[in-house]
């Protein structure tokens, strides 16, 4: 067999959310390189082989793009199956056209395994549809990131005429983001939720509108965060609503018999 490069998504966070392919690879990998946000339970299947890390984190030193086209180019030269283990999906944000055009120069053999991205994973812990008839036709994901001598997009744009968004790597940039959206029309009451760790235990949601998506931004900490808004967030704000309602009504009720 020649040796090849795969680019497998490792999903949101959960180790149980891996396709049984990933699962399959990471087991008969040599070689391993992996992002930062990676579970330690999912690069534990990979037990035979050695772990490189490469992740990138906001603020933090990690290795260029290009250190890492190059290291898999080289490591394809040594080791019958390497395994590029990237967050997510390789093809969502995770720059794997950069590393496919650097195996393709160097003929190394590539293939893309995919991976849940956190907006699916997101709304299927939330339980809420991006999509819905009726209300929402359209889904756009996006990014307010930009890197070093990147040219700067359009995304506030995306945004404004989809139905529903998916922001990633944008809690960082809360306070833009909203000015940004608010500028270009978008309500103030835009439903708004952002979901930290999502699919992990400790996942928690943030909900509100655009209006105080700094605020919810405030409250992650330092943990990674999906923002997603649009219509469809519509009813499950309201339930909340409600029940916040009933929760200080029944405070009302019982706080006399409550002793101080």
């Amino acid at each position: 067999m020649r040796p090849k490069v795969y680019l497998v998504g490792a999903g949101p966070g959960a180790p149980d959310l891996l396709t049984l392919r990933a699962a399959r690879l990471l087991v008969a990998a040599d070689i391993v390189f992996f992002d930062a946000l990676v579970h330690p339970d999912t690069l534990a299947l990979a037990e035979g082989a050695t772990k490189v890390p490469v992740g990138k984190r906001r603020g933090r030193p990690s290795p260029g793009q290009e250190v890492i086209n190059r290291a898999l180019v080289r490591a394809a030269s040594r080791h019958r199956t390497v395994v590029r283990l990237k967050g997510g999906d390789p093809m969502i944000f995770g720059r794997a056209h950069e590393e496919i055009a650097a195996l393709e120069r160097a003929g190394v053999e590539w293939e893309v395994v995919p991976g849940v991205t956190a907006a699916l994973a997101a709304s299927a812990e939330l339980g809420v549809s991006l999509t819905r008839r009726g209300l929402s036709r359209s889904v756009t994901f996006v990014t307010p990131a930009v890197g070093t001598e990147e040219r700067r997009t359009d995304w506030a744009s995306a945004v404004v005429a989809a139905d529903t968004a998916a922001i990633y790597m944008g809690a960082g940039e809360a306070e833009r983001i909203a000015a940004a959206l608010l500028a270009r029309g978008l309500s103030h009451a835009t439903p708004v939720v952002m979901i930290v760790n999502a699919s992990l235990p400790d996942q928690a949601a943030h909900w509100g509108t655009l209006a105080s998506l700094p605020r919810l931004a405030a409250r992650r900490g330092e943990a990674p965060a999906i923002i997603l808004m649009g219509r469809v967030l519509d009813e499950a704000i309201q339930d909340i609503a409600q029940d916040r309602e009933g929760a200080v009504a029944l405070l009302r009720l019982i706080g006399p018999l409550v002793p101080a």
